[in-house]
């Protein structure tokens, strides 16, 4: 009867659409491979990491709120102890790829990316300094808004500058956007968020401004190379950086465009893609599926992260509405910045598509984040009808 009542409370819904990315990804990285860039055969690869992934989503599914509460702390050091070792990690274990040193290279496993699973961890710890935080004060003013706000800043602060020192800026602005969706809905008052948000976009719009438009008082005044910079202006015109930062998103757009509504056909992709099974496998799909195969993608993503939203509003546990909404940022800004750069409506940053780009450790972080709403629908499930 365990049993039967375990099968029931198991989330389907969920996992029939982790099945259908898993097509996807399946589908789209065999045909990347056709491009000849590598001899590998990635998608048998891809295959065995979703196995690996799915193994860790039923072991944290176990855990319930309290269980991932008492653990929080340790999981979070764990991942700055890890993410700190792989500063000082010898070139052996640890080597630079593409100038930045973010990378374990273990025998027997290959390479793995440890702050994939710090953003995890991040999401649980945030989580606890919310919940934790909201029972002790009750009845919140000012004060104590802004004393969350500041717990919730060093929380994601310690991390993000370890991540920012390898350099990963792709995973800063990932962490960047989980901390910015938790303090949406943490409870502190728009009086507060709005003003700080408001003034950081505005900086924001502003160096990015002076970097296009001011490019000289950018070098001169503040000293940056225009090496340093090319991302940014091969982003506003690749063309003119066509062989160098530019080449990649040249190559996206092209094949984007070639495949117009229905696409070239199945493993008939003629445009060459650098990395075409992992960051820029939407291009991929763009080219070979068109556009209807973009918007199908994109409308999966969607249908998830609504699942995401669904479970988060329905749970009667504060924490666990915390880890959902944590999961929600995750997906939604690795969607948004991975398929913006590759139409040029984002500058290029190393961060894959959840699910469908080809990555162990990307795909393993991913599923323990499903791990945790996996979690929070067995766990909730078993509270439906009775008090928690």
């Amino acid at each position: 009867m365990g049993n039967n009542n375990n099968v029931s409370r198991f989330d389907w819904n969920l996992a029939f659409i982790l099945f259908l990315f898993f097509c996807v990804s399946c589908t789209a990285i065999y045909s990347a491979q056709h491009l000849g860039q590598y001899d590998e055969n990635f998608v048998v690869k891809q295959i065995v990491w979703y196995i690996v992934g799915a193994a860790i989503a039923g072991g944290v599914m176990l855990l319930d709120s309290d269980q991932l509460q008492k653990l929080s702390w340790y999981m979070y050091g764990l991942g700055l102890l890890i993410l700190t070792f792989l500063i000082v990690a010898p070139d052996s274990i640890a080597h630079e790829v593409n100038g930045a040193k973010s990378w374990f290279q273990l025998p027997g496993i290959g390479s793995l990316q440890p702050s994939e699973f710090m953003k995890v961890f991040l999401i649980i710890a945030l989580s606890n300094v919310i919940v934790k935080h909201n029972e002790k004060y009750r009845i919140r003013s000012f004060r104590e808004d802004i004393l969350l706000l500041f717990k919730l800043g060093l929380t994601l602060l310690v991390p993000w500058l370890l991540v920012m020192q390898q350099p990963d800026l792709g995973t800063g602005l990932v962490m960047i956007a989980i901390f910015t969706g938790m303090v949406f809905v943490s409870g502190i008052s728009w009086k507060i968020i709005v003003p700080i948000f408001s003034s950081i976009a505005a900086l924001g719009v502003g160096i990015l401004s002076l970097v296009v438009y001011f490019p000289s008082f950018v070098k001169n005044v503040l000293g940056l190379k225009t090496y340093q910079l090319g991302r940014i202006y091969s982003w506003v015109d690749p063309y003119n950086y066509s062989g160098s930062d530019g080449y990649h998103l040249i190559k996206s757009l092209n094949a984007i465009g070639s495949g117009m509504v229905s696409g070239r056909g199945f493993t008939k992709g003629m445009v060459y893609l650098p990395e075409g099974h992992t960051d820029f496998i939407f291009a991929v799909i763009g080219e070979e599926f068109g556009f209807i195969g973009g918007s199908v993608v994109i409308s999966l993503f969607f249908v998830l992260v609504y699942y995401l939203i669904k479970l988060g509003l329905e749970t009667r546990n504060e924490f666990n509405s915390y880890l959902c909404t944590g999961v929600i940022a995750l997906v939604s800004f690795h969607v948004f910045q991975n398929i913006g750069m590759t139409i040029q409506v984002l500058p290029i940053t190393g961060i894959p598509l959840p699910f469908v780009s080809y990555g162990g450790s990307s795909l393993m972080g991913n599923m323990f984040a499903m791990g945790l709403i996996f979690g929070v629908s067995f766990h909730y499930k078993r509270y439906m009808f009775g008090s928690e």
